[in-house]
């Protein structure tokens, strides 16, 4: 799979819900995979580094590469090879649409978000 979309209707508005998923402290209660997460500044911006670890001890670290405050929020790998974009579009009262969208440049995705991980995201913002 060299590319993988899912969309997922939160009962939030987009602001809510960017700023959970932003956080890097929210990281671990939603991705089950990941340890720990930290970032190389906050708030972000373009060119912040997201770093983190997974249960098995392996570091990633990615960039911001694009950002709009409650709309769009792009990480890429460190070698550029893997990207990932999450998209918010308002849907009126109080909900909105998120959008994930990941893929790479060469060869497959390694481990592809599924539709779980972000009903995990919406059932933890929703709360």
């Amino acid at each position: 799979m060299k590319e993988n979309k899912i969309v997922v209707e939160i009962d939030k508005p987009a602001a809510e819900v960017y700023a959970f998923y932003i956080n890097p402290l929210n990281t671990p209660k939603w991705i089950d995979s990941i340890k720990v997460e930290k970032t190389s500044e906050w708030p972000i911006r373009i060119g912040t580094i997201y770093r983190n670890q997974d249960i098995n001890g392996a570091e990633m670290e990615y960039r911001v590469t694009d950002l709009k405050e409650n709309e769009l929020f792009e990480l890429t790998s460190k070698d550029g090879g893997y990207h990932v974009r999450y998209t918010h579009k308002a849907l009126g009262d109080g909900k909105s649409e998120l959008e994930y969208y990941e893929w790479v440049e060469k060869g497959e995705i390694e481990k592809p978000f599924t539709k779980d991980i972000l009903l995990k995201l919406k059932q933890m913002v929703e709360k």
